[in-house]
């Protein structure tokens, strides 16, 4: 395999539906609510720090649980690029650095021109948070304290996927906040933590032996999957909420077309007695979610100029 290749591999892309979801979600949600001042540059801007962040969240995650042993030959999940030979340790920390430096050049970008014409104090704000996001991506397997190692992964996941993700990436486009926001952010933060809790019903054992306690692995799987039926549910019932809160066209409630999925999903989760067969599950949720985001950007658009 090329060095190309391993990279891309490390990158992991296939997660980026999932991360793009948060900045769907604020960014149309910014849209419907000032058409005229939406500024596109920051969207891209938006979009990109995105896509660093989650690469910078793959290579971490590589880098962390191989040096620890978690990533061996009893686990069920895809090889990972340090644990498969791909690339070494040398190579991958130099990875994280380039990442995390780009991470800061396009972060910075993205303040910059989102919080043109504000008061210093929100890109001083903005610019923490920015820090804050970089190194929750780096210390969920880096490091003697991991949060990931202590069955924390799901409330940051929750926090930056969602509540950050959706709620930060729609004040820097619209320049202001409410706090209705706050119920489709949960609803990306908990479908997102859903696609976490089924890498970690799938990893449970390898994991525990790892001595990586995450919340499956402290809850066990019985009550995993119940915790996995009230994320995709709440999930659900906080975005009807928004829109009920909210109510200008029955456009809005337009992402409900994916309720017969996530059905289907829960209906799959409920019924799996081997391990392996949570994998595939990622990546429908993964997808699902995107597809959610999509139907929930078009319908505050469509609803909005109705």
């Amino acid at each position: 395999m090329s060095k190309i290749k391993a990279w891309l591999y490390a990158f992991r892309l296939r997660t980026l539906p999932l991360a793009f979801s948060s900045i769907i979600t604020g960014s149309s949600l910014a849209f419907a609510n000032n058409k005229t001042g939406f500024h596109w540059n920051v969207l891209v801007l938006c979009l990109f720090t995105t896509l660093l962040l989650q690469i910078l969240s793959n290579l971490a995650n590589d880098y962390g649980d191989s040096e620890k042993g978690t990533d061996n030959n009893e686990r069920i999940g895809p090889v990972r690029a340090v644990q498969a030979g791909m690339l070494s340790f040398a190579e991958i920390k130099r990875g994280i650095v380039v990442a995390v430096v780009l991470c800061l050049v396009f972060g910075s970008m993205l303040v910059k021109e989102a919080t043109r014409g504000l008061d210093m104090s929100y890109g001083i704000f903005f610019f923490a948070l920015g820090l804050a996001a970089i190194t929750a991506a780096i210390k969920y397997t880096v490091g003697n304290n991991a949060y990931g190692y202590r069955g924390l992964g799901d409330i940051f996941v929750l926090l930056f996927f969602g509540i950050v993700g959706v709620g930060g990436s729609y004040y820097l486009l619209a320049h202001q906040f409410h706090y209705s926001v706050l119920l489709p952010a949960f609803t990306i933060g908990a479908f997102a933590s859903g696609v976490l809790n089924l890498n970690n019903m799938r990893d449970r054992d390898s994991d525990a032996k790892a001595g990586k306690n995450s919340l499956v692995v402290k809850i066990g799987i019985a009550a995993a999957k119940k915790y996995h039926t009230a994320l995709i549910i709440l999930g659900f019932v906080a975005s009807i909420v928004f829109v009920f809160l909210n109510f200008t066209s029955t456009m809005q409630f337009l992402f409900i077309i994916t309720v017969p999925l996530f059905r289907k999903h829960l209906s799959q989760v409920t019924k799996i007695e081997d391990a392996r067969d949570f994998d595939p599950l990622l990546k429908q949720l993964a997808i699902g979610t995107f597809i959610f985001s999509l139907l929930f950007a078009v319908g505050m658009i469509v609803g909005s100029v109705g």
